[in-house]
């Protein structure tokens, strides 16, 4: 199974990042859009895991826990690496300094099982978009830089979940294993 950790984003925030991504889909249909039922924060990929494995990492997961919970806001529109050679097309995250403490703690405890540590820093964002031949219409670029400080809401997250990715000809197809509320009782 393949596996990643992630926060779930509410359906307000969909439904505004979806009617963007309907115009930057008339503009340019040939680009892999993300399918807006899939946006998520990802905090940790794991990749392929064997079932036997899901145990211990379930285990390790409900271990985490923060004091607060996390707000987030939802606001601009970039690329990684950058927006000469534009692979990814991101939304941006603004989040408390707790979300990338509970970023190490997931990466240290999967870490522990066996998994190797990720090599970049950690930047919270939703992928909108891959971009395969990193050339954007110019039509798209415009559009998108007139969007670029776009506001998409905020909301306050308490949980993370472990998500089991399958991969189909129509796209990702993604199922919740098991939910993490990692806000600790006062």
């Amino acid at each position: 199974m393949r596996l990643f950790v992630a926060i779930q984003i509410p359906e307000d925030i969909r439904a505004s990042i979806a009617s963007l991504l309907q115009e930057f889909l008339a503009i340019a249909p040939q680009i892999k859009w993300i399918r807006v039922g899939n946006l998520h924060i990802t905090l940790k990929f794991l990749g392929e895991t064997d079932p036997d494995r899901l145990s211990p990492i379930k285990e390790s997961l409900a271990s985490i826990h923060s004091k607060n919970p996390v707000p987030l806001d939802f606001s601009g529109l970039g690329f990684f690496p950058n927006a000469k050679r534009p692979n990814i097309l991101w939304a941006g995250i603004q989040s408390s300094s707790n979300l990338q403490s509970i970023v190490s703690r997931i990466e240290n405890q999967m870490h522990s099982l066996g998994y190797p540590k990720e090599d970049r820093a950690f930047t919270p964002h939703l992928t909108l978009a891959r971009l395969d031949k990193a050339v954007l219409p110019k039509t798209l670029k415009d559009t998108i830089a007139q969007n670029s400080a776009v506001h998409f809401g905020n909301f306050i997250a308490r949980d993370f979940h472990l998500i089991e990715s399958k991969l189909k000809s129509t796209g990702a197809e993604y199922t919740t294993v098991q939910s993490f509320s990692f806000v600790s009782e006062a």
